[in-house]
C-alpha cells in the first residue's frame, strides 16, 4: 500500500473532523471503527476499506476526491490559504448549525452577556 497516500488520506480526515469540530470518538462512531482504528486512519497508519472509506466522506462532509487529495492543483491559488478555525470555534459552529433562528438569536444574547461579564 503506498505510505503516501495513506499520510495523505490521515491528514485530510484530521483537517476534515477539526473543521467540523468533531472528536475521533465522534468520527469513529459514526464510522462504525474502534476510536483506536480511526486513530490509526488519521495517523497515516492504515488505510480504510472502501466501504469504510464511503462512510468516511461521508461522516467528515468531503469528496472522494478531497479525502484521497485527488483533485487538481489548479482549483485553488497557491496563495490562497484556507482559514484555520480553533478546534472549540468549530465545534460550536457544528452543534448550532441545525438549531432555529428563534434559539440562534437567544444564544447570540446570551454570549453578548457573557462577553461584557469577562471583559470587565
Amino acid at each position: 500500500m503506498d505510505e503516501t497516500l495513506q499520510r495523505t488520506l490521515g491528514q485530510q480526515a484530521r483537517a476534515a473532523r477539526l473543521r467540523l469540530g468533531l472528536t475521533q470518538e465522534e468520527v469513529a462512531r459514526r464510522v462504525g471503527l474502534a476510536q483506536s482504528v480511526y486513530g490509526r486512519v488519521e495517523r497515516g497508519g492504515m488505510m480504510p476499506s472502501v466501504p469504510t472509506l464511503r462512510k468516511l466522506c461521508l461522516a467528515l462532509e468531503l469528496s472522494s476526491d478531497a479525502l484521497l487529495s485527488l483533485g487538481t492543483t489548479e482549483e485553488a491559488s497557491p496563495t490562497e490559504t484556507p482559514a484555520v478555525e480553533h478546534p472549540e470555534l468549530s465545534r460550536i459552529i457544528h452543534l448550532l448549525h441545525d438549531w432555529p433562528p428563534e434559539r440562534l438569536t437567544l444564544m447570540r444574547k446570551l454570549l453578548d452577556v457573557a462577553n461584557a461579564q469577562l471583559s470587565e
